[in-house]
């Protein structure tokens, strides 16, 4: 097996990888809890599943580094300049990832002192927990801003060079700006209602991407001509 289809099935498994833990660490461990209007007695009570839910969130971050290192020796043979953007807004987004990450696991304390105390003075750990959740509310919007100026370069190398079909590189690139659209328009107050929906794209686009590398890699083609400049 070559090195550039090796590194294509590390890409995908990173892909899959990354998706599935970001879904489980956030969907199903952590915010069903932390959405909760008794998030400060749940989250003690289910302490466990918070801090693996978080963990989990923690291993989607280093999943996107991973893959921005592994593309980057393919890719900086045309987009030098691009290839290195590609991975400074990897690194940032994995950086919004852990803070937003100690959100719920400073939770996990702050609700073990709230139950402890029997609710006494209740109202001081409800601001504290209000702005633990505002804090990952934040850091969580500059991480989708980062996934999508990154994905938004990835996928515009990715369709100049023909290592994949170039429908997946649309795919993606249509995908993120949906993201980024709604993103904005949560940001600035404005409900995004039925366009929340618009961010499966996103997920639906890197499970297939990531499958499409396992299966068939780059294109051999794409590779020689890349290696020949």
């Amino acid at each position: 097996m070559n090195t550039s289809k090796k590194t294509a099935i590390m890409v995908g498994a990173f892909f899959l990888a990354s998706n599935v833990t970001f879904l489980l660490g956030a969907f199903v461990f952590v915010e069903p809890i932390l959405s909760s209007p008794d998030y400060l007695s749940l989250v003690s009570v289910n302490r466990n599943q918070v801090i693996l839910g978080a963990l989990l969130e923690f291993i989607n971050g280093i999943a996107y580094i991973g893959i921005a290192v592994l593309v980057y020796p393919i890719l900086k043979q045309r987009f030098a300049s691009m290839a290195l953007w590609y991975i400074a807004f990897r690194i940032i987004e994995f950086v919004m990832q852990t803070l937003s990450d100690l959100s719920p696991l400073s939770l996990v304390r702050l609700s073990e002192e709230f139950v402890s105390t029997g609710a006494v003075e209740a109202s001081s750990f409800q601001a504290l927990g209000s702005l633990l959740l505002t804090q990952r509310y934040w850091a969580f919007q500059m991480v989708t801003f980062a996934l999508v100026l990154g994905a938004l370069i990835f996928y515009y190398m990715l369709y100049q060079s023909r290592l994949i079909p170039r429908f997946i590189s649309v795919w993606g690139f249509i995908a993120a700006l949906a993201v980024l659209a709604t993103a904005l328009l949560d940001t600035f107050g404005i409900s995004p209602g039925s366009l929340e929906f618009l961010g499966v794209l996103m997920l639906l686009n890197e499970l297939f991407l990531g499958v499409w590398l396992i299966v068939r890699g780059f294109d051999p083609a794409a590779i020689a001509s890349l290696s020949g400049k």
